[in-house]
């Protein structure tokens, strides 16, 4: 069965979306070289090392459409990402959750740019 192999974050303003994602969650971001459509302002995202059933890149660009895309970012410190985001200028959608029978806690997010972005983290 397929897995999630790649995600894309439209922004308004990529700079100020880079400055989010940098800052909250340590993600490096670095625009994408020799891209043909040079409106978009691609990015290329690194997440983190590699790990089996988790993906570690994506892209971010400028927002084409309207909608966004909810992925779910694996994180360690639930409690210490979601203080930090409407510091960063985000706000939290849905707190702190935890589902005992699946193991896991979870939240959303709404980033800079009117996204969705789940948080999710093995309990």
């Amino acid at each position: 069965m397929p897995n999630i192999g790649w995600f894309d974050i439209p922004a308004d303003n990529v700079g100020r979306a880079k400055k989010f994602y940098r800052s909250l969650l340590g993600w490096k971001i670095e625009p994408v070289a020799n891209f043909p459509d040079k409106s978009q302002q691609r990015q290329s995202i690194t997440t983190g090392e590699p790990q089996e059933g988790s993906m570690h890149s994506g892209g971010l660009y400028a927002r084409q459409m309207p909608g966004g895309i909810l992925v779910f970012v694996i994180v360690e410190d639930m409690d210490h990402v979601l203080e930090r985001v409407e510091k960063l200028g985000g706000k939290i959608l849905m707190t702190r959750t935890e589902i005992k029978d699946l193991g896991l806690v979870f939240g959303v997010i709404e980033d800079t740019e009117g996204n969705k972005l789940g948080l999710w983290t093995p309990s």
